[in-house]
């Protein structure tokens, strides 16, 4: 599991309320079938995070280090195309010599096809694959390695069958929400001083990264938050622009120094925002290193510093964890600091002007 050891990716979903105390039954009511039972189509069930095939969903195993910690599996059998598409033709030129005809009819085609799938679907092996989650007892917050869209989506349905309420995506516009801000009244601004509000879109998550970006280098000593910490935050490459619009969509800068490129002046300057960006997040002597999705308010290839001590399992475990949430603390610390601003016209005017101020006077260097 991803969450004990190595890099970890992951996005953040917010509980509408605490777990029920019948949880675990629930999740075990909606265990994963058994491996042998698979037939054609992928099934999705929760098992625990032990391991992908262990489906005795209790307390004591469902429970590691205090935090709840379970995988939605999901399995299927596939036979790969290339298999399929050389026995579907070993038919059909047998179908073809035992009848004498130069050529089969598609639904002889299609007919031998699902003769083939009905024979080797049987025997192939299943594949596995899984989301895992992370949750605190008593907390309203989880952490999933659902990153993509889909993985997401198909994560809450099965959160939504086991329980009967689901887990939401902490998005950057659910985020506002969930600080009383009203995205709905908030105008587009454009970053760049040559160009006119009315061409942009507003974009919560990359118009915050792009903030972040601006608000790093003007507070070298560290973003003051509402917990009274200042924490210094380093936005680098590789990134990605985007801008929706005409010309160039979207620009990635990877290699050299493109924070301080002049490609990235002239993304800034059509107005373009940023997307994706490597991030560290310090404060004393803990830092953060990852790469943040601004569209999804997903974080990937997050590696976790290790203890000064030698831990055993479950106390590395806690220790990750810990350092997970607390990472959650600032980032969520920031966003507010930038949707507080974002709220108040007169600050954001004062703020925005400073951008542009920012956006025009940078030294782009060849």
């Amino acid at each position: 599991m991803p969450f004990e050891h190595g890099s970890v990716s992951f996005r953040m979903l917010k509980l509408p309320r605490k777990l029920p105390e019948d949880a675990i039954e629930r999740f075990a009511g909606h265990a994963a079938p058994p491996i042998d039972t698979l037939g054609e189509g992928a099934v999705r069930g929760w098992v625990t995070g032990r391991h992908l095939l262990d489906r005795n969903i209790t307390k004591e195993t469902a429970y590691f280090g205090g935090y709840l910690r379970l995988t939605l599996q999901s399995a299927e059998r596939k036979i790969p195309a290339s298999l399929l598409r050389a026995e579907c033709k070993m038919e059909e030129l047998a179908l073809m010599a035992a009848e004498d005809k130069p050529f089969v009819t598609s639904r002889e085609r299609s007919e031998i096809k699902k003769s083939v799938i009905s024979r080797l679907l049987p025997k192939m092996p299943p594949q596995l694959k899984g989301t895992d989650f992370v949750h605190e007892t008593g907390s309203r917050y989880l952490f999933a390695t659902c990153t993509s869209v889909k993985m997401a989506d198909e994560f809450t349905s099965s959160f939504q069958s086991a329980l009967g309420f689901t887990a939401y995506p902490l998005t950057p516009d659910f985020a506002a929400q969930e600080l009383k801000a009203n995205t709905a009244a908030l105008h587009p601004a454009n970053f760049s001083p040559d160009m006119p509000d009315d061409t942009t879109d507003l974009q919560i998550g990359r118009e915050f990264l792009t903030w972040l970006w601006f608000a790093s280098e003007k507070h070298a000593d560290g973003i003051p938050v509402p917990t009274g910490e200042q924490v210094a935050v380093l936005v680098e490459g590789p990134v990605t622009f985007i801008h929706e619009g005409n010309g160039a969509h979207e620009t990635t800068l990877r290699k050299g120094m493109p924070m301080n490129s002049a490609e990235a002046k002239t993304a800034l300057l059509c107005g373009k925002k940023l997307k994706e960006a490597k991030i560290t997040l310090a404060i004393g002597d803990d830092f953060w290193v990852f790469k943040l999705n601004a569209d999804e308010f997903t974080f990937r290839s997050l590696a976790l510093s290790k203890p000064e001590e030698m831990l055993d399992q479950v106390s590395l475990f806690q220790d990750r964890m810990l350092k997970i949430e607390r990472l959650r603390e600032l980032f969520m610390g920031l966003f507010e600091v930038y949707i507080k601003d974002r709220s108040h016209p007169e600050t954001w005017h004062k703020t925005l002007k400073a951008i542009r101020a920012w956006v025009k006077e940078r030294i782009a260097q060849k």
